[in-house]
């Protein structure tokens, strides 16, 4: 973890907020010139209506010593993703080194709850649009910049590290199965360019946005995770920051045999156990064995000892 970043050239999609706003911080950490690419800015809210701006994404990567640059870009429009490419031409001759493909936005879209032909079409369609389309359309303008250059690390950030089906909805599901396969397919077509590809996954994220809903903060979160005693809530006692899976990525694109990963669904968890980093707080979440030992078993959360997973 303290090998640098210093010359390389990072694009991170989806960087206003939780995972994608900690991997830019923590590459760069390193030193990385970050651009910071997403719709939210201080002057335009994305439909998300969320506060979070990738203007404070760059602020934040510049605090910790890297190079941030906030670039509005909406992975739905191809002129906005051809003006990124047009700025990574400009400004650094087209280099770019490490593509994190993080597009989310479906929170408002998905209907949790609902049957899938209960759900309204449009709505359907649009999680599709928004969070499988954005990454196709990112990855199809910005990987010849890699295959160029014959080297580079690419990383779809999904949402669990195997296809089981765990009935957060087919929509959703069709989402996060799709980004998988992305890091499944382009390891092989793109191994003979001498690019890297693989997929990621936090677990029970203590993003900006789930803080809010259970009305705590980073700061008291533990206490309030004790009280949350219902169905899955249950087990927000092991949940983790953004950064965790952050400093995951940095990891991988510091390893120098990250190729051996080509293809692979690599959670937090299965990071930290290679590399051995920690969360902020210095805990090591290990929702892996939390979800064997305990969810799988239908234990009660309650009954557990949490520092044995943590």
């Amino acid at each position: 973890m303290t090998s640098s970043l210093r010359d390389k050239v990072v694009v991170v999609t989806g960087a206003t907020r939780g995972c994608g706003r900690a991997i830019a911080v923590e590459l760069g950490a390193l030193g990385a010139t970050v651009y910071c690419c997403g719709r939210t800015t201080r002057a335009r809210r994305s439909p998300m209506n969320r506060p979070e701006t990738i203007e404070e994404t760059a602020e934040l990567v510049d605090a910790v010593g890297g190079n941030g640059i906030a670039v509005r870009c909406d992975f739905t429009l191809l002129s906005d993703v051809d003006l990124l490419r047009g700025r990574l031409g400009s400004d650094v001759d087209g280099r770019l080194d490490v593509l994190v493909d993080d597009v989310w936005g479906g929170d408002s879209i998905h209907e949790f709850g609902v049957a899938f032909w209960e759900s309204g079409l449009d709505k359907v369609l649009s999680m599709q649009r928004n969070c499988v389309e954005t990454h196709v359309i990112a990855l199809h303008w910005l990987l010849p910049l890699m295959v160029r250059a014959g080297s580079g690390l690419v990383v779809e950030v999904t949402d669990g590290d195997t296809d089981e089906y765990v009935g957060a909805g087919t929509s959703y599901y069709l989402v996060k199965c799709a980004v998988r396969a992305l890091g499944r397919a382009l390891a092989i077509e793109l191994r003979p360019y001498g690019v890297v590809a693989m997929a990621v996954t936090p677990d029970f994220l203590r993003s900006e946005a789930m803080l809010e809903h259970f009305g705590v903060t980073e700061d008291n979160w533990w206490e309030a995770s004790k009280i949350s005693t219902d169905g899955d809530a249950a087990h927000f006692v092991m949940s983790e920051t953004p950064r965790y899976l952050g400093r995951g990525v940095a990891a991988l694109a510091t390893d120098p045999r990250v190729s051996r990963f080509a293809g692979q669904t690599l959670a937090s968890w299965t990071l930290m156990r290679e590399y051995g980093f920690t969360d902020v707080d210095g805990s090591r979440p290990d929702f892996g064995r939390w979800m064997d030992e305990v969810y799988r078993t239908d234990t009660d959360p309650a009954t557990v000892d949490t520092a044995r997973y943590r």
